[in-house]
């Protein structure tokens, strides 16, 4: 008997039972899904991340206050201040500084219209080392850093719900906790990822910030882009030198400010993104396993009610390896259906939590082709038993089978 007729009499098999033949895919079903939809959010997690972390920069540090010393590892006194910054710009191996200084939750209006965000006070450099521009207007220049101007760029999520009304918001004057401000220019779209939205921003002059607003020469952060990667290392060590002579620490104290290399924070969230996955996978892949003993124990049941077709079959003429075809192929086909419903229910659980939940998914082909060979592996693995015990029916033994 040839292929094409043992796959059409496997599905008529199938078909006879349906509710038996889908209650025993449903295994595999939520097994496929479940891998699918799991892995897809670890590697949209993973993208997400990859591509903030991606947009910070390329060649960057990042210095921030706080150390190792004290009862609590990162909590420190220690400020860093604007002489700081204007040091490490002299340092060799350096290209741009930028320091920035936050203000988390500020309050901006303009008309009735009001809206909560993050205001960061920085200098024009922050752009160019983070490789954004403007659509509309300008980024504000040294001039008003020097000049503490009261100017503002927006990000578009800040435009898009302070200026509902389609009007163009440059020239328009926003107040930022009460103190008014100039709008001078409009970022271009970075996109959001997940819950996180970097378009969700005001820039305004650090001078600005810091005497306006917050009432400290202090900075957060002092983003340094290097002239090299391979330089970063060399770049590391200088910044960290003369920080500790700045702030005068002794040579047994621990630092009390942190230097991080992107680089290197990248490496490590796509090595643990990657235990993640292989994880979250596995444990999903268990379903598909459970799904699989599932098609075995069903399959031996239709040998067990079909002993006397099969020894029927086998009198007329039909040889053992037919009967082994015909029951593997029954095997594949529940778990080929099955990896496809798996599939698209994968897909859409995916999609859901995209739109409702926030979460970045991110199902792609290889990730598809992986469960659906899987699925056919476990149909394989898990028919050729039932399939091996039919082929082995003695053929008077099983016409006598009541």
């Amino acid at each position: 008997m040839d292929l094409l007729s043992s796959l059409k009499m496997a599905w008529q098999s199938l078909i006879a039972n349906k509710m038996r033949s889908f209650l025993t895919m449903l295994g595999v079903i939520i097994g496929v899904g479940a891998v699918i939809a799991m892995v897809a959010l670890s590697q949209g997690t993973a993208s997400g991340i990859t591509s903030r972390i991606s947009s910070m920069g390329s060649n960057l540090l990042t210095v921030s206050a706080g150390g190792s010393s004290g009862p609590i590892r990162g909590i420190s006194t220690s400020k860093l201040t604007n002489g700081d910054v204007e040091a490490i710009k002299n340092l060799p191996l350096v290209k741009y500084v930028a320091a920035e200084s936050s203000i988390n939750s500020a309050t901006i209006a303009i008309g009735s219209s009001t809206w909560t965000t993050t205001v960061d006070g920085t200098a024009p450099e922050l752009m160019t080392i983070k490789s954004w521009d403007t659509v509309q207007g300008t980024f504000f220049t040294a001039s008003d850093v020097d000049s503490v101007n009261r100017v503002a760029v927006l990000g578009s999520t800040v435009v898009t719900n302070l200026f509902a009304d389609g009007s163009s918001p440059l020239g328009q004057v926003i107040k930022i906790n009460g103190l008014s401000f100039n709008v001078v220019g409009v970022l271009s779209t970075k996109g959001s990822s997940g819950r996180d939205d970097p378009d969700d921003i005001i820039y305004i002059p650090l001078s600005t910030a810091q005497q306006r607003l917050l009432g400290s020469t202090t900075v957060k952060t002092i983003n340094v882009q290097g002239t090299s990667e391979e330089g970063l290392t060399s770049l590391k060590e200088y910044i960290s030198t003369l920080l500790r002579q700045r702030h005068r620490l002794a040579a047994t104290a621990d630092d009390d400010f942190y230097v991080r290399d992107m680089a290197e924070i990248l490496a490590t969230l796509e090595d643990t993104t990657k235990m993640l996955t292989f994880l979250l996978g596995g444990i999903a892949g268990v379903s598909l396993l459970v799904g699989g003993i599932g098609i075995m124990n069903i399959m031996l049941v239709s040998v067990t009610e079909r002993t006397r077709e099969i020894g029927i079959r086998m009198a007329i003429g039909a040889t053992t390896r037919a009967i082994l075809t015909q029951f593997i192929i029954e095997a594949l086909l529940l778990c080929f259906i099955g990896g496809i419903i798996g599939v698209l229910m994968g897909w859409g659980t995916s999609e859901l939590l995209s739109m409702f939940a926030g979460l970045t998914m991110k199902v792609e082909a290889w990730l598809v082709a992986v469960s659906m060979g899987f699925a056919v592996m476990i149909g394989l693995f898990f028919g050729y038993y039932p399939a091996r015990k039919a082929a082995n029916l003695n053929p008077i033994d099983a016409l006598r089978f009541e």
